[in-house]
């Protein structure tokens, strides 16, 4: 990052596009969001002068009426007292950022198109909803360093997705189970492992003893089978404890590391792509506080965006079917999100999980046509009333069945492995 020469000109501008909804007329409202990222405050100052703010200012590119309500979706937007009742009226409106004010940094691109937006009293509802970026973001931020190809060269797995799961339970396994656990999985043919989120560094098993235990089975599992299993240690932390979790992965042999976007931000996900020489796992954890309310935060679309320009390589979307409170049709969105190339061409993996098993092949595949997804599957594999090996033969008979188009029922029938996942997971 950094290393090529920027040139910026006019022409350069990033495109925001915004849900909103206020009482006030829409072209009021754009105009405030425009000039409070940009030249203006709530009065005119001396040195805001027509020159500055032909140069500097960000600009309303368009404004599309949605529709209007009589109740607010979000609390305390100001009211005149000479507004008389409120109508709430909902628009999608674009906005154009000179790129010149700020550079192509993530941190201070957020504090323009996503930074004292959201506080304003004129709105009872505001979403980012989409950014389109110019060219100098490519060059100052070269995106994913594996990506799908090289996630798949390191995995082994070609022509299918990349079957997984997440160690569980997620907090407490001791290190006399865990190795067991890892060598049952890794046996069983299994493709990918993740860490759960919630174990990173614990007291009663130390980052470096868990590498230490996992690998170990992942390369007796290797030699005997000739299958290297994919595992993404959690190496979330402070700026120089990941780049030392990053190390100890990459000694031990490791194919993969993971990292919690939301915690160390994307100025911390940059700064490990770096120097990172194993495929970064994107767990997108706290989600849920920026998008779930429709009228706040951004939307997936926006939010991918961010996490490729920053570097990982794969990318959690959910699953369908989840247990999540996300619909089905915003998650099919998310992964095709991720697979839309972006700025020169790059795309991210993405990681389906939540209440996964054999028969969400069906489903997803259905909805995105693609094979380029590790799918996780916790219980759905774990929990298979044959075992470990049998749950995942399901997976992948699933997928067989979906890419061939065959009833899920019909190709049971000639797959116990399958049938048996039906039985106890296709009825929850």
């Amino acid at each position: 990052m950094g290393e090529r020469e920027i040139e910026l000109t006019d022409e350069h501008n990033v495109l925001a596009t915004y849900l909103i909804e206020t009482p006030y007329p829409l072209e009021r409202a754009a105009e405030v969001m425009a000039g409070e990222q940009s030249t203006g405050t709530f009065v005119s100052v001396p040195g805001e002068t027509p020159e500055l703010k032909a140069r500097h200012a960000a600009k309303v590119v368009s404004i599309k009426e949605l529709g209007a309500y009589d109740a607010p979706s979000l609390p305390d937007c100001y009211i005149p007292p000479d507004m008389g009742k409120p109508v709430y009226r909902r628009a999608l409106v674009q906005l154009s950022f000179p790129l010149h004010n700020f550079g192509p940094s993530l941190p201070n691109l957020l504090a323009a198109v996503a930074g004292n937006l959201y506080e304003l009293r004129e709105f009872s509802g505001l979403r980012l909803v989409d950014l389109e970026l110019p060219q100098p973001f490519a060059a100052r931020y070269p995106g994913p360093k594996f990506g799908i190809e090289g996630t798949r060269k390191l995995a082994g797995v070609y022509d299918r997705p990349i079957i997984g799961t997440i160690i569980k339970p997620s907090i407490g396994l001791p290190l006399s189970e865990y190795g067991p656990m890892v060598r049952e999985l890794a046996e069983a043919g299994l493709d990918f492992i993740k860490d759960d989120e919630l174990c990173g560094n614990p007291l009663y098993a130390s980052f470096e003893q868990r590498v230490e235990a996992a690998m170990a089975e992942i390369e007796r599992a290797a030699d005997r089978t000739g299958k290297k299993l994919m595992y993404a240690f959690n190496i979330t932390g402070d700026i120089d404890e990941m780049k030392r979790n990053h190390d100890i992965v990459l000694q031990a042999g490791g194919t993969c590391v993971m990292v919690s976007i939301n915690s160390v931000g994307w100025s911390g996900v940059a700064h490990l792509r770096q120097y990172t020489e194993l495929p970064v796992h994107g767990h997108r954890n706290q989600w849920g506080a920026m998008t779930r309310c429709p009228l706040l935060g951004m939307s997936f679309t926006a939010y991918q965006k961010l996490c490729r320009l920053a570097g990982v390589d794969h990318l959690h979307t959910n699953g369908l079917d989840s247990k999540f409170t996300e619909s089905n049709e915003s998650v099919a969105q998310s992964i095709t999100d991720c697979l839309t190339p972006m700025l020169g061409g790059y795309t991210v993996m993405p990681v389906l999980s939540s209440a996964q098993w054999a028969g969400s092949a069906v489903s997803t595949y259905g909805a995105v046509r693609s094979l380029d997804v590790i799918h996780l599957a916790g219980g759905g594999i774990l929990a298979h009333p044959d075992g470990t090996a049998a749950g995942v033969r399901s997976m992948q008979q699933g997928w067989e069945a979906a890419v061939q188009g065959i009833d899920l029922n019909t190709y049971a029938g000639t797959h116990s492995e399958l049938q048996r996942a039906m039985e106890a997971f296709g009825k929850r």
